[in-house]
């Protein structure tokens, strides 16, 4: 009977044990599993704050870029307001693009030669123009010289055609105005920021200017702009390549 009884409580003993090692065992792995959710928690939070940082870099870019584009505008209508009208010319806000619409005036048909009128035109802005630029030169990328045609070529009808030969006068007419406006001793001081920031481009017909109606304004369609591009897309660019 002792023996049983010892037997018993033996078996007891050892069940006893044997869930309290089974418990001991599931504690341990919750308490594992915890700890791996703080660490997956701490890092999805910090990837969070991450995000949000960056995110914020790239909204006081955006809010710094539109300010700056102001500012821009703002200057270049400042100084240029009185005198649009008499060249022919207009003033973008959202693309600080200065046209000026009145190609014929400027090219004989089919030519690149910049006429004389509009040497005397381009003498008087093109100075100014970088004066205007010269407080922003840290925030400006690039400034390009834009030929655009209108969509015709002669009698031609061939699209192809009247593209390529466009493309190549589109490009003619803004390198003639780049070459002309880099001569004149005005602007001597700016020729090393010129060299780096300043290119010539030429649309051919892909950008048309169009009326009210739809139809294409075919004198508006040939011009010559001076465009502003600021660098805040290289730096969001920046922000994103950093974040990866």
């Amino acid at each position: 009977m002792n023996s049983g009884s010892g037997f018993s409580r033996s078996g007891s003993y050892g069940s006893s044990r044997s869930r309290g090692e089974g418990e001991s065992s599931w504690i341990s792995v919750s308490d594992l599993m915890a700890g791996l959710m703080m660490v997956f928690l701490c890092i999805a939070v910090a990837m969070m704050r991450s995000v949000m940082i960056e995110r914020e870099k790239i909204r006081t870019i955006a809010m710094s870029y539109k300010e700056n584009q102001l500012a821009i505008y703002e200057s270049l209508q400042k100084e240029f307001a009185p005198d649009l009208a008499r060249w022919g010319a207009t003033i973008d806000r959202d693309t600080l693009t200065v046209a000026f619409n009145n190609s014929d005036a400027m090219f004989d048909t089919g030519e690149a030669a910049l006429s004389g009128g509009y040497q005397v035109v381009f003498e008087e802005f093109f100075p100014r123009y970088m004066n205007v630029l010269a407080p922003f030169k840290g925030s400006v990328e690039a400034v390009r010289i834009e030929g655009h045609t209108s969509t015709g070529w002669g009698q031609s009808s061939d699209r192809n055609a009247m593209y390529f030969n466009n493309l190549r006068l589109s490009q003619d007419r803004a390198r003639s105005v780049l070459r002309y406006v880099y001569t004149l001793d005005e602007v001597t001081t700016h020729h090393g920021w010129m060299m780096q920031n300043v290119a010539a481009v030429g649309y051919s017909s892909s950008r048309p200017i169009y009326n009210d109606d739809g139809s294409e304004n075919i004198e508006q369609s040939k011009r010559v702009a001076f465009r502003v591009i600021t660098n805040s897309e290289t730096k969001i660019h920046s922000i994103l390549e950093e974040s990866f």
